[in-house]
């Protein structure tokens, strides 16, 4: 199935904020729930124990991803590391309850990061978890490109594919946002307002779900990029990883400076 770069309604500027956040504390509350992540906690927990990397950096992080149980997780292989939240669009009242909820090991970047120009004080072994596919090739090579500029390693992992049975399973996305939506935390009535009265996020989550679908780059995409760059010192891995409970893998990509790699 050829990529397809559709618009992402959460990604335009005219998207209100109030959905923005409900579709964002929604996929927080999915990752959470389903742990989306944890077959990619061995891989992720080699490479920060290789790097020495003892700080995370996650970019376009939404109401704070998978870190409130990854952090616990990888902690118990071993690796302690502090998180830092950062989003183009920061989601703050989930950032900060993140914050909250671990005392302060979870902080987060009030002010909008871009990943293709990540601030130099934002230092930090950078993640991005079902973010990737938001960008176009020149977009996404400018991700990369900056972490390899300022010499810090990178994770990137998607839990979409560009596949039927993934499409299959997102037209289940709206009913998910319809069961949940009470119990998700931070509370606001604006959720409520915009899941029941006026769907705008049942259907924002099941338009964009589709969307991320189509737009997620496969290995041999990732292959592509990172030729790309042209660069001889860095050290990348790609693959997938299967999934328990599901037939569709996590897409990864490992960057780190070779000198680090060994």
């Amino acid at each position: 199935m050829k990529r397809l770069h559709l618009i992402e309604i959460e990604d335009q500027d005219w998207c209100p904020r109030s959905v923005r956040d409900a579709v964002t504390d929604y996929l927080q509350f999915f990752f959470v729930a389903t742990k989306t992540y944890t077959a990619m906690i061995p891989l992720l927990a080699v490479v920060l124990q290789r790097t020495g990397s003892r700080r995370v950096l996650d970019l376009c992080s939404g109401a704070a991803g998978p870190w409130l149980w990854l952090r616990p997780a990888l902690a118990e292989m071993g690796v302690s590391v502090s998180v830092c939240l950062t989003d183009k669009y920061p989601n703050l009242e989930g950032f900060e309850r993140a914050s909250r909820l671990t005392n302060q090991v979870i902080s987060y970047h009030p002010q909008p990061v871009d990943p293709t120009k990540v601030p130099g004080d934002l230092l930090g072994f950078r993640t991005m978890f079902s973010a990737f596919h938001h960008f176009r090739p020149e977009q996404a090579c400018a991700v990369l490109a900056d972490a390899v500029r300022n010499r810090q390693g990178i994770g990137i992992f998607e839990a979409t594919q560009r596949r039927p049975l993934a499409l299959l399973f997102t037209l289940l996305a709206p009913l998910g946002v319809l069961v949940v939506t009470p119990v998700i935390r931070p509370f606001r009535w604006s959720r409520l307002l915009w899941t029941y009265l006026l769907p705008l996020v049942p259907l924002v989550t099941l338009f964009d779900g589709l969307v991320s679908c189509l737009r997620t780059y496969s290995v041999q995409d990732l292959h592509d990029l990172t030729a790309r760059l042209g660069t001889k010192d860095y050290h990348w891995e790609i693959g997938t990883v299967q999934r328990k409970m599901t037939p569709m893998p996590i897409t990864y990509l490992l960057g780190v400076p070779i000198e680090e790699a060994a």
